[in-house]
């Protein structure tokens, strides 16, 4: 399902000579927001010592950004496809700005959440309408897929840039200028912006509905707060009520978009197969790479005892690989097949997981560096090309719903997957058999043990962080085995799902 444009049309947008810096303008918003979902772990220490939060407040402080980007992504990807992608894309990135500045210098934790959650509401808007532009920019397939490419690259970077600037800013300012950073960034973004960035939009969109919007956000973070309680503290009455408020809201979102006439989110679109496969892929993809993703830090600094700093270039390997096979995911999805590229890069990713269950506290840096250098290759080849099969299998004036689908899927993934992998290596953990005299608090989490056995004597304390360690490695490697598991599977299912599923020429 493809749009039509006319002759003209596609002659005036092919000769535009500013397509490619307006590109670079939206991977400026891109690169931002995937650092800031990875600076604030390495921040958090600081944060917590500053600001006295309560052990609940702590969790809304790490958790309610993603909450709230979780909940918004399809209502703000409507909401550009109906009132101009670049408009809100300038907006959301003004805002993005000025909320950093907010979470920057905030003084009290209550004060620090609200700050993290207006951040989510701006940050929901820029991933979608940065991905819609790029379908309404380049109409050229090839180029488009070279974008999407660059797009995905800069996405996978940020990510791993976010840990080494973190360990970079927090060894040498207060922990508030991780959020500072991005002012400036902000500011050549929406100036430059401005002049370059070409406004697309809906041309017969019907109203945002509103009740929509709500049972979206309620459904989403109903879910989301769900399998994260879940996973932090095991079933629960409160983590059973939430999760049956979310599936009850997504179930009545679901519904009202099938009855309305100009729906928020088209559900037709889920019956192309193209579309439905490849955001499953990037769900299930997700999902089983987010055990290493979490927990691979901690293993570094706490386990291996790096430095952040050092820890963050530890990991630069997986987007080195990511941004090499992005940029060549498409001339390789055009010259194979797209159900090959996309299971063979999750084949890659599975298989490298599976060499991590291999790990051990000594473990050297050459196997966990290959294994995160073939993690990147084989994400960044599926990630790519199931975006460009998202985009291309819409019209251009649903790019913005179809583009927020596929970033929710992104985020869900995310979230199942700390859920269910993360409580195979807590699980672990909570088990392992330290010596007399170890602290309960330090049954709860590796970084728990550390700081609980500041006070015991030097034996005892080093026999009880070796018994922790050792626990906590086994859970990382038995995640790691699980989630390899989900990559092959879903390699599979590609497989057969992508069947016939072609890139445009």
């Amino acid at each position: 399902m493809t749009s039509t444009l006319r002759p003209a049309s596609v002659a005036e947008v092919e000769q535009r000579p500013g397509r490619w810096l307006a590109l670079s303008v939206l991977v400026l918003a891109v690169l931002l927001v995937a650092v800031d979902a990875t600076v604030l772990g390495l921040a958090t220490p600081y944060i917590s010592e500053d600001l006295k939060p309560s052990g609940t407040q702590l969790l809304w402080i790490g958790d309610v950004y993603s909450f709230v980007i979780a909940g918004l992504l399809v209502s703000m990807g409507s909401l550009g496809d109906r009132i101009g992608r670049k408009k809100l894309l300038l907006i959301g990135s003004t805002a993005f700005g000025a909320i950093s500045v907010l979470n920057a210098y905030a003084t009290t934790p209550e004060l620090m959440i609200l700050a993290r959650a207006l951040l989510g509401v701006a940050g929901a808007t820029l991933m979608p309408a940065t991905l819609a532009l790029i379908r309404n920019l380049f109409h050229d397939p090839r180029e488009r897929s070279f974008a999407i490419g660059v797009w995905g690259a800069t996405a996978s970077a940020g990510t791993a840039v976010g840990p080494v600037v973190g360990g970079f800013l927090l060894g040498h300012f207060w922990w508030g200028s991780v959020f500072l950073i991005n002012l400036p960034v902000m500011i050549v973004l929406v100036l430059v912006g401005i002049r370059l960035l070409p406004e697309s939009r809906n041309p017969d969109p019907g109203p945002w509905d509103l009740s929509s919007v709500v049972l979206s956000l309620v459904g989403m973070i109903g879910i989301v707060y769900a399998v994260k309680e879940a996973a932090s503290h095991g079933p629960s009455l409160d983590a059973l009520a939430a999760g049956a408020l979310g599936a009850a809201a997504l179930f009545g979102f679901v519904r009202r978009q099938l009855v309305m006439p100009k729906p928020l989110l088209d559900m037709r679109l889920f019956r192309n197969r193209g579309f439905s496969a490849a955001v499953l892929a990037d769900l299930l993809t997700v999902l089983g790479m987010s055990g290493l993703i979490f927990f691979l830090s901690q293993y570094l600094q706490l386990v291996q005892g790096r430095p952040p700093f050092e820890a963050g270039l530890a990991e630069v390997p997986a987007a080195v690989g990511a941004v090499a096979a992005g940029l060549a995911a498409g001339r390789a999805a055009r010259r194979y097949s797209v159900r090959a590229v996309v299971s063979g890069g999750l084949a890659a990713v599975g298989l490298a997981l599976a060499a991590l269950t291999l790990l051990s506290e000594s473990t050297g840096y050459p196997l966990l560096g290959t294994a995160l250098l073939v993690v990147g290759v084989g994400a960044g080849f599926s990630f790519t090309v199931t975006a460009d099969v998202i985009l291309s299998s819409v019209p251009k004036d649903q790019a913005g719903a179809a583009a927020a689908v596929s970033e929710t899927a992104y985020e869900l993934g995310a979230a199942l997957g700390i859920a269910l992998l993360g409580s195979i290596v807590t699980g672990v953990y909570r088990d392992f058999h330290g010596p007399a005299g170890t602290p309960a608090q330090a049954h709860e989490s590796l970084g728990g043990a550390v700081e609980s056995t500041a006070g015991l004597p030097a034996h005892t304390a080093e026999a009880v962080l070796s018994s922790a360690r050792a626990a906590f490695v086994d859970g990382l490697a038995l995640a790691a085995g699980a989630g390899a598991a989900v990559l092959l599977a879903t390699a599979v299912a590609a497989w057969f799902l992508l069947r016939g599923q072609k890139l445009e020429a």
